[in-house]
């Protein structure tokens, strides 16, 4: 069994290596993971990944803990809650490093506000105009929302529709403070144009100063949530050597007992990413 297991592993991971990957996803899904429900962010990572890319990432990984667990244990109900488990951290990390890139992304918009500030007043552009311009220089993963609202301006020419599609986009708290300050400014007058522009780029600059202070204080904390999971798995491998070992793992008590802990580091393990999710600025201008 162990054998068979092990070449179909084998396989999975030469599929990862030779099917070619597809271009950065993240460009193609401008909403932000914090905005976005549970089905869409499914189809998000679908579309960073090609689907058999992330069907053979998350077999590799089932596979990988049927394998592991089924060494230790020599039972297959908890090797099969062991594949599960290790099935979700190929998805899991696909969405951290989508969060992580747009993360980069929203540190740009205090150099973009600058940007627009800038155009609007000593380049003289009008504000469709600077922000189609700041748009074309924007983070990778904020360009669609960007170009499909420039393809709204050229249709219409309409501010408030071009704006409404762009915060519809992105869904980003930054984005709707800017695009409400710039409609306004349309529609009344923007005289003061400039300074709001400066006191929201430097708002923003604090902002992710803070938010970088608290990743980094959280490094150390992600690291020990990482580790902690060897735990465990040692102390499972350990007690082969205790008393009667692999026979006590695979009768029926034993079995639901691996079967409860397994259950239980799970639900910790994710409870604990929950706990480490960083406050988010919560929407004001929705529509």
């Amino acid at each position: 069994m162990i054998p068979l297991l092990a070449a179909v592993l084998a396989a999975a991971g030469v599929g990862v290596l030779v099917i070619p990957r597809s271009g950065d996803g993240g460009a193609s899904t401008p909403g932000l993971p914090w905005r976005t429900p549970a089905p869409a962010r499914l189809v998000a990572l679908l579309e960073q990944r090609r689907i058999h890319q992330l069907l053979v990432s998350v077999m590799g990984a089932f596979l990988l803990g049927v394998a592991v667990c089924l060494t230790i244990f020599g039972a297959p109900l908890p090797a099969v809650a062991g594949g599960m488990f290790a099935a979700s951290f190929p998805i899991t990390a696909a969405h951290q490093r989508r969060y992580q890139r747009l993360e980069v992304a929203r540190d740009a918009w205090p150099r973009m506000i600058d940007e627009l500030r800038v155009l609007t007043a000593a380049a003289g552009r009008s504000i469709p105009q600077a922000l189609l311009e700041v748009g074309a220089t924007a983070p990778i993963e904020l360009r669609p929302a960007f170009a499909e609202a420039s393809r709204e301006w050229m249709l219409n020419t309409d501010l408030e529709r071009m704006l409404h599609v762009l915060r519809t986009a992105l869904a980003d708290p930054t984005c709707d403070t800017v695009c409400e300050t710039l409609l306004i400014a349309a529609e009344l007058g923007g005289a003061d144009l400039d300074h709001r522009l400066i006191a929201l780029a430097e708002d923003r600059r604090i902002d992710a100063r803070h938010r970088r202070e608290a990743r980094a204080r959280q490094a150390g904390v992600r690291f020990a949530r990482r580790f902690v999971l060897l735990v465990p798995l040692g102390m499972a491998a350990a007690g082969l050597a205790i008393g009667s070992g692999r026979s006590a793992y695979r009768s029926p008590v034993g079995q639901v007992a691996v079967l409860c802990a397994i259950v239980v580091t799970a639900a910790c393990w994710v409870w604990a990413g929950r706990m480490l999710r960083l406050p988010v600025e919560e929407r004001v201008f929705r529509t």
